[in-house]
């Protein structure tokens, strides 16, 4: 028991200061590094809540694809991050009376009675799941009780996805493209000119 809560304190602290760092770092590439650091403790928490199954979607999906995807595009892209950060300050009031909303809101929550009355976890009563995969329940919960929220979600992220394209694609008038109709309607004796030369000549 004292292990698992090393463990859960060790991983739950470098959790907060890789998200910390995530919002602090002046380089955005550090800033995707720490995010996947932060994933990959995530991952390590909720193996230690039994749920492996979570613990890999995390480390497939979101360190696999959606961080490494942050990551080239941070590094591909040629963002003048000097030029986003001029305006900060001007929203720097904004932001702590917001953090100072955030802590008060956060206080008055955990020092409720109410809060305090449920926070004491009850292990008698949790149903018996052990019988049952932890891939299998997820599945069942997903598809059942809450599959019109999970279609809802992913109708969410392709919304998002082509409104990502749209603001990104941009219509450049002085490219030159291919038509392939119109190459494919060429006459070959208009767009051919056979010349015979003589060896030793040249054009």
């Amino acid at each position: 028991m004292i292990l698992y809560n090393l463990s859960f304190y060790l991983f739950s602290s470098v959790i907060v200061f890789s998200a910390l760092m995530v919002i602090s770092s002046k380089n955005p590439v550090h800033s995707v590094l720490f995010l996947i650091l932060c994933f990959v403790n995530s991952s390590a928490l909720f193996i230690l809540l039994g749920a492996e199954f979570l613990a890999m979607i995390l480390i497939v999906v979101y360190v696999g694809a959606v961080a490494v995807l942050f990551l080239f595009v941070v590094m591909m892209l040629d963002i003048n991050f000097v030029e986003l950060r001029k305006g900060f300050l001007q929203y720097m009031p904004f932001g702590f009376v917001l953090g100072i909303v955030l802590l008060l809101e956060f206080g008055f929550l955990f020092l409720s009675k109410n809060f305090n009355s449920y926070s004491i976890v009850k292990y008698a009563e949790f149903p018996i799941i052990s019988n049952i995969e932890n891939t299998k329940l997820i599945g069942y919960e997903l598809y059942t009780n809450y599959f019109f929220l999970f279609q809802l979600s992913g109708l969410l992220l392709l919304v998002a996805m082509i409104g990502s394209i749209t603001l990104t694609l941009k219509q450049r008038t002085k490219m030159k493209k291919q038509i392939i109709s119109d190459q494919n309607n060429v006459d070959a004796d208009s767009a051919i000119i056979k010349k015979k030369i003589k060896l030793g000549d040249g054009l």
